[in-house]
């Protein structure tokens, strides 16, 4: 394997990692806050409302536009990383 391809490849196993994390990060917000453990967070009242109420409608959401900042930045890093970002371009 030339170097240029083991460099490809390291950098979509990383690229691959980071969408992992913030995918199970991503799944353990929505279905977890959000459905299953829903009645153990419902205990905890945040503004008036349920906690598990408030992720499903607006805490889910929140940490959805988080996770894509957190995406872009980690992204950025990785780029500059591997010399593929638009200053070494």
């Amino acid at each position: 394997m030339s170097d240029g391809k083991a460099a490809a490849a390291a950098y979509w196993k990383e690229n691959l990692r980071v969408l992992l994390t913030l995918l199970c990060v991503w799944f353990a917000v929505s279905f977890g806050c959000g459905i299953l453990f829903v009645d153990e967070l419902d205990k905890i009242v945040v503004g008036g409302f349920p906690l598990g109420f408030w992720f499903a409608q607006q805490g889910s959401i929140y940490t959805f536009v988080a996770l894509i900042f957190v995406y872009v930045w980690q992204m950025n890093r990785l780029d500059q990383k591997y010399n593929v970002d638009e200053k070494g371009a």
